[in-house]
């Protein structure tokens, strides 16, 4: 049994894709399993998991009909024997000791997941840009391991969520039955942000071990008008897990609060005539649906936010 299992969906990536598996296949610790999700690419991506498949016997190729990501990593999910899990995206990449420093510190707390820092790689410029809020350490506590009890901000927004800077341990993933959704976007949104409310046991490595491309020109975050109803769908099975776990009263405003803000992010970044759309989802059933409707402005944390949900929504 390896220590590790890398999770990689690969869908069409070919430019990156060499990057990707060389930041995985010569990280220091090299107990680890490499699988592979071909998602039906069309481009050469399979052919270059083959040719890295026959030089390391670590690399295992699987290929599924075009599912999307989410369906991918649960592909991966299904056949992974390692102790700990790791998802990459294939565009992406990790520091060479990002696995060693990840796993040393899950098994000196014994942690449900340990996260840590990241920053964005632009690819043409070969520059690196440091972002401070995909882990906010000044909402977590001084000590480690911790619960989001112990977290003093909303939090769904002290870790992103995406599970790419995240090591999960296999067990609590199995326990509790953590699964990405099977949608084109926000397909990891229920998975990390389920795992951060249920588990008890959250560590943190402070340094940059991943590295997220912000210009890959395919990426399906510059594609989000042809599923921009997915991180309507991401929070309301999020919701529904809250409930089922039976903390949604506890988790409640917190949730509301990050549901506005995702609201607002996709209504920014959204090009017409989608942003118009959502728009009228939002005013006509989602805010309602969402807790967000006729919530006093002191029930939200970013007064910016609400004066512009007010401007635009209300």
């Amino acid at each position: 049994m390896p220590l590790v299992s890398v999770i990689i969906p690969v869908y069409n990536v070919e430019q990156y894709l060499r990057q990707c598996l060389d930041s995985v296949i010569t990280q220091t610790l090299s107990d680890i399993e490499i699988i592979c999700v071909d998602d039906s690419s069309t481009d050469g991506s399979l052919k270059i998991l083959e040719d890295y498949k026959r030089k390391d016997e670590r690399i295992k190729v699987v290929t599924q009909p075009n599912s999307g990501a989410g369906a991918a990593r649960n592909r991966g999910l299904s056949i992974a024997s390692g102790k700990y899990l790791s998802f990459l995206d294939s565009d992406d990449f990790f520091e060479p000791d990002m696995l060693e420093l990840a796993c040393r510190k899950a098994e000196e707390d014994r942690a449900d997941f340990v996260v840590f820092n990241s920053d964005q790689y632009y690819t043409e410029k070969k520059k690196f840009i440091n972002v401070s809020w995909t882990l906010r350490e000044k909402e977590i506590p001084p000590y480690t391991p911790f619960s989001h009890r112990q977290m003093t901000d909303n939090i769904f927004k002290v870790f992103v969520g995406w599970a790419w800077d995240k090591l999960y341990n296999k067990e609590f993933v199995e326990k509790n039955h953590l699964l990405f959704q099977e949608q084109r976007t926000s397909n990891d949104m229920l998975f990390v942000f389920s795992a951060v409310a249920i588990a008890k046991r959250i560590s943190v490595v402070n340094k940059v071990l991943a590295h997220q491309r912000r210009d890959a020109k395919d990426s399906l975050s510059k594609t989000r008008e042809n599923s921009w109803y997915c991180f309507y769908d991401a929070l309301t099975a999020l919701r529904d897990r809250l409930k089922e776990e039976g903390i949604y009263k506890e988790t409640e405003k917190d949730y509301i609060n990050y549901a506005l803000h995702a609201v607002l992010w996709n209504i920014n970044t959204l090009a017409e005539p989608t942003k118009s759309k959502l728009i009228h989802k939002m005013k006509t059933e989602w805010l309602e649906d969402l807790g967000i409707k006729d919530k006093p402005g002191n029930y939200f944390y970013n007064e910016k936010e609400y004066k512009q949900y007010k401007k635009i929504l209300l």
